[in-house]
C-alpha cells in the first residue's frame, strides 16, 4: 500500500527557490506515476507537474521553465524543485500517485495523496 508524505514548505520571498520532498513508502517510487498539485484558498486544485515511471515529464504553463521534478530512487523520494517563486505560487502543495495511468493531468485519476505542505511567497 502506497503512502506519500510531503515536506519542505515554508515562507519565502519572491524570487527565492524552494525544493519540496515527497517521501514514499510501501512501493518503489519509480514504479508509478507521480504528480504535483497545488490549491490556494478559495480556488480549485491545480495541476503543477508530473513524472511518469517511463521518464516522461509534463508541467503546467505556470510551472514551465521554473519548476523541475526529479527522483531519488535510493531514498524512494520525489522532489519538486521550484525557482523564481512568485506570490501567486502561494498554495498548499500535494504530491500524488497513480498506478493506473501513464500520464494524466486530472487529480481524479490519482490514487494516492499526501497531506500537503504549505508554501507562502511574500512580495
Amino acid at each position: 500500500q502506497v503512502q506519500l508524505a510531503e515536506s519542505g514548505g515554508g515562507l519565502v520571498q519572491a524570487g527565492d527557490s524552494l525544493t519540496l520532498s515527497c517521501a514514499a513508502s510501501g512501493r518503489a517510487v519509480d514504479t508509478y506515476l507521480v504528480g504535483w498539485f497545488r490549491q490556494a484558498p478559495g480556488k480549485e486544485r491545480e495541476f503543477v507537474g508530473l513524472s511518469s515511471s517511463a521518464g516522461t515529464t509534463i508541467f503546467s504553463d505556470a510551472a514551465k521553465g521554473r519548476f523541475t521534478i526529479y527522483r531519488d530512487n535510493a531514498k524512494n523520494t520525489v522532489y519538486l524543485q521550484m525557482g523564481s517563486l512568485k506570490p501567486e505560487d502561494t498554495a498548499v502543495y500535494y504530491c500524488a500517485g497513480s498506478s493506473s495511468w501513464e500520464t494524466t493531468l486530472y487529480a481524479r485519476h490519482y490514487d494516492y495523496w499526501g497531506q500537503g505542505t504549505q508554501v507562502t511567497v511574500s512580495s
